[in-house]
C-alpha cells in the first residue's frame, strides 16, 4: 500500500487533467541521435575564438545536467495549469496539489522507498543533507569520508563529526568504517554518511557494505546519489541505506528542487526545518500571550511555504523518463562512452586520470584528470575557446579528496593560475569531463580528438587570467 494514499488517489485525476509529453527516445534527423534521450541545448552553437560556430558540446553533467526534452515539455503542458499547492479551494490549486502529491509518490517507487519511508522536497542534495543534519537526535555521532562532496562533508556542524581517512579499495573503504564506529559510543546515537558516486572520480562505493557495518554497529546511514542517481537505479531496499538525497539538477530536471527519503521517526521528532504555513498543522494565541504551535508529522513537517510545485513536478517527470528509458540500456551506453575517453586518454603519456580505487574500478560518467605542463584551468579555457567543448576545472566543492589526489605533484602555472590557488600556493586544480543519458557520441570523440590535439600542438590562442577565470586574450 503506498505511504502517501491520497496523492495515489488523485494521480489519475491530475494525469488526465494536465497533458504530458511522450517523447522518450531518440527522434530521427535529431542531431543528438545516438543520445537516448534528447536533451534541451542539443543543437544550441556556440562561438569559437579561431572563427566560425560549432555546436555546443555540454561535458559538464556532474554539475548540472542539461534539461531531458520530456522533462520541459511536461513542464511546459503543465504550466498553464499552474496553481497554489495545499492552499486553495479552485481547481487548478486542487489540480497542482494532487501533482504535487503523485510526484511523491513517483519519486518514491523510483528510489524503491519502504512502506512508511517520507519523501521530502528540498532545494538540492545540500539542502537535503541540512536538513537531516538539523534534524539529528541529541548526541547524535556522524561519521564521513573526508573523499565525500562539501554537500556531505560540512552540514553536521552541530554533531560530533569523525572524518574518515580516504580509503584506496572498497574493501578498505569498509575496513576503515568498522574501525571508526567500533571505538563510538555504543548505546547513542550515530549516523554515516557517504557518497554513491564521486564527483571527481566517478568511482562507485561499496554502499551495501558500508551499510552493513554501519548497521552492525547501531548506526544508520545517509546516502548522497546526486551522482548515482543519474546514472544508475537506486534502491534503497536492496542498498539497505535509512535516507537517500539527490538533486533535481543533475538529474535532468531544472528548477532548484532536491529530495531526501526515508526514515521518518528522526523526521518527526525533530523540530520542523523551516518554521511556517505548510509545516503548522494547528496555530493558537496563549493566554500568557504567547503562540501554541502543532506541526505535522508527515514531510510537510520539513516543507514550509509555497512549495515549489514546477521543480518537483520535473523531478517527477524524470524519474519516469528514466525508468521508461530503463536503465540497463542506459548504463551500457554509458559505459562505451567511458570506455571512449578512458581509451582516448590512455593515449597521451601526459595525461594522468585521477583515481582512488584504480583503474578497474567500476564508474558512472564522471573522470577528472591533468595534463602534464599544462594548468587546468588553461586547459580547459582552451577546450572551450578553440573546440567548443564545456567541461570544469577546479577542487570541484570536494576540497580534500583533490587534494589527496594530486599529492604533492607540480603542475606548470602557465599562461593562467588556478581560481582557488591562493598567493605562493601551487596549482593544485584538475579537469573534469562529465556526460550521461544525453550526451552524443560525437561530443566525446571530439573532446578526445582535442585532448590529442592540445597537448601535441598547444593552444592556437593566448589568454590570461581575469576575475580568477582563464579566458582568451582579445586584446
Amino acid at each position: 500500500m503506498s505511504a502517501y494514499p491520497h496523492a495515489a488517489a488523485t494521480t489519475t485525476a491530475a494525469a488526465t487533467a494536465v497533458p504530458s509529453a511522450t517523447t522518450t527516445g531518440s527522434e530521427a534527423g535529431d542531431p543528438c541521435c545516438a543520445a537516448p534521450l534528447p536533451v534541451l541545448g542539443r543543437d544550441v552553437t556556440v562561438p569559437l575564438v579561431t572563427g566560425g560556430e560549432v555546436t555546443y558540446a555540454a561535458l559538464d553533467y556532474a554539475a548540472s545536467a542539461p534539461a531531458l526534452q520530456r522533462v520541459w515539455d511536461d513542464v511546459a503542458a503543465y504550466a498553464p495549469y499552474y496553481g497554489s499547492v495545499h492552499r486553495g479551494a479552485g481547481y487548478l490549486s486542487q489540480l497542482s496539489t494532487d501533482l504535487f502529491e503523485s510526484s511523491r509518490v513517483t519519486v518514491a517507487e523510483f528510489l524503491d522507498c519502504r512502506p512508511g519511508d517520507q519523501v521530502v522536497f528540498t532545494r538540492s542534495t545540500t539542502d537535503s543533507l541540512n536538513l537531516l543534519a538539523a534534524a539529528l537526535p541529541a548526541g547524535c555521532e556522524v561519521f564521513v569520508f573526508e573523499t565525500e562532496h562539501h554537500a556531505s562533508l560540512l552540514p553536521w556542524r552541530d554533531a560530533r563529526v569523525t572524518y574518515l581517512n580516504a580509503p584506496r579499495t572498497p574493501a578498505q573503504a569498509v575496513e576503515t568504517l568498522e574501525r571508526g564506529l567500533a571505538d563510538r559510543d555504543p548505546y547513542g546515537p550515530a549516523l554515516v554518511c557517504v557518497t554513491g558516486a564521486s564527483n571527481v572520480t566517478g568511482e562507485l562505493w561499496p554502499v551495501r557494505e558500508l551499510a552493513a557495518a554501519a548497521h552492525a554497529h547501531g548506526a544508520r546511514i545517509v546516502l548522497d546519489a546526486a551522482q548515482l542517481a543519474p546514472h544508475h537505479p537506486v534502491s534503497v531496499q536492496e542498498l539497505d541505506v535509512d535516507w537517500v538525497a539527490f538533486s533535481g539538477h543533475k538529474l535532468y530536471a531544472p528548477f532548484g528542487s532536491g529530495v531526501l527519503a526515508g526514515r521518518a521517526d528522526w523526521l518527526q521528532e525533530a523540530d520542523p526545518y523551516l518554521a511556517g504555513g505548510g509545516a503548522s498543522k494547528k496555530v493558537a494565541r496563549r493566554t500568557d500571550g504567547g503562540v501554541d504551535v502543532e506541526w505535522h508529522t508527515t514531510a510537510a513537517r520539513h516543507e514550509a511555504g509555497s512549495p515549489n510545485v514546477i521543480g518537483v513536478y520535473s523531478i517527477a517527470s524524470a524519474c519516469k523518463a528514466l525508468t521508461e528509458a530503463g536503465f540497463d540500456s542506459l548504463v551500457a551506453r554509458e559505459q562505451h562512452l567511458i570506455a571512449t575517453v578512458r581509451e582516448g586518454l590512455a593515449e597521451v603519456p601526459e595525461v594522468r586520470v585521477l583515481s582512488l580505487f584504480g583503474d578497474e574500478a567500476p564508474r558512472v560518467g564522471v573522470l577528472s584528470f591533468v595534463v602534464e605542463g599544462w594548468n587546468s584551468s588553461h586547459f580547459a579555457a582552451a577546450l572551450s575557446a578553440e573546440y567548443g567543448i564545456g567541461v570544469r576545472d577546479g577542487l570541484f566543492c570536494a576540497h580534500p579528496l583533490v587534494r589527496t589526489l594530486l599529492g604533492s605533484d607540480p603542475q606548470t602555472q602557465g599562461e593562467c593560475g588556478a581560481p582557488e590557488a591562493a598567493p605562493g600556493e601551487k596549482s593544485l586544480n584538475a579537469i573534469r569531463v562529465s556526460f550521461g543519458a544525453g550526451t552524443p557520441d560525437e561530443h566525446v570523440e571530439r573532446f578526445v580528438r582535442a585532448v590529442k590535439e592540445l597537448v601535441r600542438d598547444g593552444a592556437q590562442w593566448k589568454y590570461r587570467t581575469e576575475d580568477g577565470r582563464c579566458v582568451p586574450d582579445r586584446g
